[in-house]
């Protein structure tokens, strides 16, 4: 009986203080094993290939456009969406070196931008094969593309207007064609081409180049939003057109803001089209403690 009551104590303790009982992330050659973050209070990683990621909190926001936002479309009509889980993604676009680094190739029009560049002219379907192989590279199922809310959600931390700046987005803040800016905004520069990722300022949860540069691909089905709240809305359950959101080196301001919408088949490979990846937020795994050999089967 006595035995039976330390066997008892021994687990109840291995509850109380399941800390000292967690498996400490793996770092082989010195990189950090992505395949098992530490959980909500680990607030960024960087993975074996050096992208970099942040730990973006759940929350409830407004998606769409109000109706008398300046060139708004139609299909941006505003409803409540509540993102019910803490989830990864990655500061900038994926990179040009990054994705040479897992595919082998670089499909860029832009080559002589550099490494630093963000990847483009690739379609959706090569990001999922991209994704597919990084999966398996990091020992993880855990990347994929973002829902077309949880990017509009990550672009405005926390914002309600056109863009994250503001009601004006300028060429010190953004790559975009410059001549074309939003009514009563000035009007800036046109480079004709990508730039390096992380060239301007990020907004409040330290993400670069939510607003151009190049569109970025997310995982939904093209449609119209349905009506009242929705809880981690995913889009249709099936299309002919696949959601890109952010805008593009080549774009006018408009397409720019954080409630604009477009899409693109998922075989279109354009030097306007790159991606981000995110990565669902995983909880520690936590190791029985092992009671003394005594007490076992005791």
């Amino acid at each position: 009986m006595l035995v039976r009551r330390y066997q008892l104590a021994v687990v109840l303790l291995c509850i109380l203080s399941s800390f000292s009982c967690a498996t400490a992330p793996q770092k082989p050659g010195g990189k950090i094993q992505v395949a098992e973050p530490a959980g909500p209070s680990e607030k960024s990683f960087t993975n074996s290939i050096g992208m970099k990621f942040v730990m973006i909190p759940a929350g409830t926001f407004m998606m769409g456009s109000p109706s008398n936002e300046p060139k708004r479309d139609s299909d941006e009509r505003q409803h409540r969406v509540t993102i019910s889980k803490p989830f990864y993604i990655q500061t900038t676009e994926v990179t040009q070196g990054q994705w040479r680094e897992i595919m082998g190739n670089n499909p860029s029009d832009f080559k002589n931008c550099g490494d630093d560049c963000p990847v483009e002219k690739v379609s959706w379907n090569d990001c999922q094969e991209f994704i597919r192989k990084l999966n398996r590279q990091e020992g993880t199922n855990k990347y994929r593309l973002l829902t077309e809310a949880e990017w509009e959600y990550a672009c405005r931390a926390g914002t309600d207007t056109p863009f994250y700046f503001g009601d004006c987005l300028s060429t010190d803040q953004a790559n975009y064609d410059g001549n074309h800016s939003m009514p009563g905004c000035s009007r800036g520069e046109y480079r004709k081409r990508t730039v390096p990722v992380g060239s301007f300022p990020p907004n409040a949860w330290g993400l670069y180049d939510m607003h151009g540069n190049v569109w970025e691909w997310c995982q939904d089905w093209y449609g119209y939003y349905l009506s009242g709240h929705a809880t981690e809305p995913i889009g249709p359950s099936s299309g002919g057109f696949r959601m890109l959101r952010g805008g593009s080196w080549f774009s006018y301001a408009r397409r720019a803001q954080s409630a604009n919408r477009y899409w693109g088949g998922p075989g279109g490979r354009f030097n306007r089209f790159g991606f981000r990846i995110a990565m669902t937020s995983v909880a520690r795994k936590i190791r029985p403690c092992l009671l003394p050999g005594a007490l076992i089967g005791g």
